[in-house]
């Protein structure tokens, strides 16, 4: 049970620091007229949690001399759209939901 818990904590600590630096990295290139003109805001986030949350998988796995395995591939690419969601929608929706699912 401890196991499942550590994990959790661990994948939810990813996806807040992912969301974190993908919307900080939006905030910036926003500031150039000439890219927030042509490329949507949602589309520069979806693009960036996409190519970030692999890269930081991969550097994870690596640092802590793990194998990379297939799966953990994949589920870096659903991770990255769940940081999209959070990114794009910012932390209201997420405390929304949770407001809704956790009973007082």
């Amino acid at each position: 049970m401890t196991n499942i818990i550590t994990d959790t904590t661990q994948i939810i600590a990813f996806i807040g620091i992912m969301a974190f630096i993908v919307s900080v990295i939006t905030e910036a290139v926003k500031r150039w007229e000439w890219f927030d003109k042509k490329v949507p805001t949602a589309l520069t986030v979806i693009i960036l949690s996409l190519v970030l949350c692999p890269v930081c998988m991969l550097g994870l796995l690596s640092y802590y001399n793990m194998p990379i395995e297939w799966f953990t591939v994949f589920a870096s690419f659903i991770a990255a759209f769940i940081v999209a969601l959070v990114a794009m929608d910012g932390w209201e929706r997420v405390s929304e939901l949770a407001e809704r699912l956790i009973r007082k």
